[in-house]
């Protein structure tokens, strides 16, 4: 399977392409400029590099979230935008699920903590254990602060690596509460597109008109909206 993964998700951006799990290239940039004016000509760029075409491939698969509410919609429109030009099916995954296939060079004995910064003492969070060569799924998806996911790695027992853009909050946190935390090395503690590919194989391709964002959380503006609306209901 011919899979193009785009990751915006954050303050990095990456796109990959890969075949039957085997990476053939990968753009990476974590340079603070607007995905939306980097994300699709580093995946048009790769794409030539490769000698490949939209036409060539099964599907595009991305990141659609957690994350950053603006870099979530910019994956997402981008990706619709590629499959509807080209008539190509879409697959959308977790961001922190993406993040966990980092995973795999981590120390057997630890779990894998993926967090990203969800600021309001919160991060977006996930704990996978890998196994057989991919991550395994502990937890779902959610948005938790830092002093529950110690009390819960507390329960566990285990050490933890942890990897993603909040990593190191997270890790400084994990270490004050006295927990065995080791945090990914940088080449692999970004998202990158890589782990967007890996973890849409062998799932449903499906129409772009399906595939849509997910935030876990309202964003500030829509919060602001309802904390109005209930003070002129009230």
């Amino acid at each position: 399977m011919l899979i193009l993964g785009l990751e915006s998700s954050a303050k990095a951006a990456s796109a990959a392409v890969t075949k039957d799990g085997a990476l053939l290239g990968q753009s990476f940039q974590c340079s603070g400029l607007t995905h939306s004016r980097t994300l699709l000509p580093m995946a048009e760029d790769l794409l030539n590099n490769l000698g490949l075409r939209l036409s060539d491939l099964d599907a595009v698969a991305v990141a659609q979230g957690p994350g950053s509410f603006t870099g979530v919609r910019i994956g997402v429109a981008t990706v619709k935008g590629l499959c509807w030009g080209a008539d190509k099916s879409a697959i959308g995954v977790s961001s922190l699920e993406a993040m966990a296939w980092n995973g795999l060079c981590a120390p057997a004995e630890r779990l894998v903590c993926c967090a990203m910064d969800a600021r309001r003492n919160q991060i977006y969070n996930a704990l996978f254990a890998c196994a057989n060569g991919r991550p395994e799924r502990l937890t779902l998806d959610r948005a938790i602060s830092l002093a529950e996911l110690a009390a819960e790695l507390r329960e566990t027992g285990k050490p933890v690596w942890v990897t993603g853009d909040g990593a190191k909050l997270a890790q400084g946190f994990l270490l004050e509460a006295g927990l065995d935390a080791v945090l990914a090395p940088e080449p692999v503690r970004e998202q990158r597109a890589w782990g967007v590919c890996r973890a849409a194989e062998g799932r449903e391709a499906r129409s772009a008109a399906e595939l849509l964002p997910v935030y876990l959380r309202l964003s500030q503006a829509e919060r602001e909206r309802q904390a109005k609306l209930r003070m002129h209901t009230t």
